[in-house]
């Protein structure tokens, strides 16, 4: 029997300190600086982004611009969407290579990345807001 008390006590403290590497890993995932933008690396290039709103919320693509810019992401253009009706959050890659839009919807919360190739200097990444825009991370 005594044994078996030892064994308890031996469990319980391993699933105590489980339990408070948990929490502090919760709470550094809250208060360290973010490091998915991109900052994160060493001499990588400006990303170019176009915010565009189709959410039909005025004020949403001002936020998200300043919170990329936040970021260290170059906003080149904040305007409505032809359409203002988009359910859902884009984040579309001009350029064939897809590695900048990734980069902006992994610093956005995760929208879904298309690419839709066109020839323009203006932006390699275009953010189209949509109606689900409360899902994105912006803070």
């Amino acid at each position: 029997m005594a044994g078996s008390g030892n064994g308890a006590r031996v469990a319980i403290a391993a699933l105590a300190l489980i339990v408070a590497a948990l929490a502090v890993s919760l709470v550094w995932s809250r208060v360290a600086p973010r490091s998915d933008g991109p900052r994160a690396g060493a001499k990588r290039h400006v990303i170019r982004v176009q915010v565009l709103n189709g959410s039909g919320e005025g004020g949403v693509a001002s936020r998200v611009a300043s919170y990329l810019r936040e970021g260290g992401y170059q906003v080149v253009e904040v305007r409505n969407a032809e359409r203002s009706d988009y359910f859902a959050t884009l984040v579309v890659s001009r350029r064939s290579d897809l590695e900048a839009a990734r980069s902006v919807a992994r610093y956005l919360g995760g929208p879904p990345v298309i690419r839709q190739e066109w020839e323009s200097d203006l932006a390699e990444v275009t953010v189209v807001l949509g109606s689900d825009r409360s899902r994105l991370r912006l803070e």
